[in-house]
């Protein structure tokens, strides 16, 4: 049988690991791993009243559709700001299929749970898009796929030659594949967990320090992550590593000698001067200057209009 060749079969009552492993310390100290798991939804951390062991809506609530081909709902996270930047980039070279409506998902709040959020994307994760420009209107999630989505429809930022295609897919994937050890690792433990645990702050500590090496010797050989020009791999992973080069994220740059990654910062600064990337950064943001925040983006003009710090003066006037 195919389940013979991965396991052997259990003839003997199902063990845990405090069976195997019962000389490892516990914190706390008197919990021990049972034989079953059940959801405890009292588990306490920063994102404790929106984690589920279990998918599909909560409630009902359809999504807005706005005016333009492109339909976005998002938040201005690393993984949000992959794909604005993208769409800012295509406009920026005047690809007019390109405008958007970015629709602002609050998480925390579980919106991204409603059932229109669910019907396009089952894993009820942002960014979500939706592609009305076609017939039946697609629907794109996931945030690699979205910028490899979009790369294809309007042949940008992903190269021809078959070798630098290749290359940038191979960076695109890699932050794909590294983000959850940064954002769900180390980010978790050390900036939102309940509690301090230092195996788990060190694990993902060491494992984010090199992740960012990696990065480091890459772009001491190349000025961008799949060779000499920006592509959507440099999209990808500048949000996230980049922002932590920086020390934005986690405040964990002292922590992590960021200062040290000196072509990981001269990449984020190259990246960060671009007037599209710096766009791309403030839509459906909602936390640092409120002139960087642009809650939702229904149309260019929106960035002069529609910041936080306009909206403010307006109420004021």
């Amino acid at each position: 049988m195919f389940t013979s060749f991965l396991v052997e079969p259990s003839t003997g009552p199902v063990t845990s690991m405090n069976d195997e492993k019962a000389d490892i310390p516990s914190l706390p100290a008197d919990y021990t791993v049972p034989r079953v798991w059940e959801w405890n939804t009292d588990s306490g951390g920063h994102f404790s009243n929106i984690n589920r062991p279990i998918a599909g809506p909560t409630h009902d609530k359809e999504l807005p559709v706005g005016k333009h081909p492109v339909q976005l709902y998002s938040l201005g996270t690393p993984n949000g700001v992959k794909v604005t930047v993208m769409l800012e980039e295509l406009l920026a070279l005047g690809h007019h299929g390109a405008e958007y409506d970015a629709w602002l998902i609050k998480i925390h709040e579980g919106e991204q749970f409603g059932s229109g959020y669910v019907d396009i994307n089952p894993n009820s994760k942002i960014p979500v898009m939706v592609d009305h420009s076609v017939a039946p209107p697609q629907r794109v999630f996931e945030s690699g796929s979205i910028l490899l989505y979009l790369a294809e429809k309007f042949g940008e930022f992903l190269p021809e030659n078959h070798a630098d295609r290749t290359e940038t897919l191979n960076w695109l994937f890699w932050q794909m594949g590294s983000a959850p050890y940064l954002g769900g690792g180390f980010g978790h433990f050390y900036a939102y967990a309940p509690v301090r645990i230092e195996y788990a702050i060190n694990r993902f500590a060491m494992e984010t320090k090199r992740q960012m090496d990696v990065l480091e010797r890459r772009l001491g050989e190349s000025e961008y992550l799949g060779g000499d020009s920006y592509t959507i791999a440099d999209m990808a992973v500048w949000p996230w590593y980049g922002a932590l080069a920086k020390g934005l994220i986690y405040n964990a740059g002292d922590f992590l000698k960021v200062h040290e990654y000196t072509n990981v910062n001269r990449w984020t600064d190259q990246i960060a001067a671009r007037p599209a990337a710096r766009r791309g950064r403030m839509v459906n943001r909602r936390t640092g200057d409120p002139a960087s925040q642009l809650h939702e983006r229904h149309d260019a003009s929106d960035f002069e209009t529609r910041t936080q710090d306009k909206i403010g003066e307006a109420k004021a006037a």
